[in-house]
């Protein structure tokens, strides 16, 4: 299964860009993420994201 994975903006929680992963990719980004502090929204790609 593939997720899309957006950063959102810390000021009004707007997206910022996006990127498609696959599952085994999530829990890595997920991590970085909370070190840092990041926002992130996920959410099931659509069969023709990339």
């Amino acid at each position: 299964m593939r997720f899309e994975i957006l950063r959102l903006d810390d000021v009004s929680g707007t997206p910022v860009d996006s990127t498609v992963v696959d599952a085994a990719s999530v829990n890595r980004i997920v991590q970085q993420a909370a070190a840092i502090g990041q926002r992130l929204w996920i959410r099931p790609a659509d069969a023709t994201a990339s």
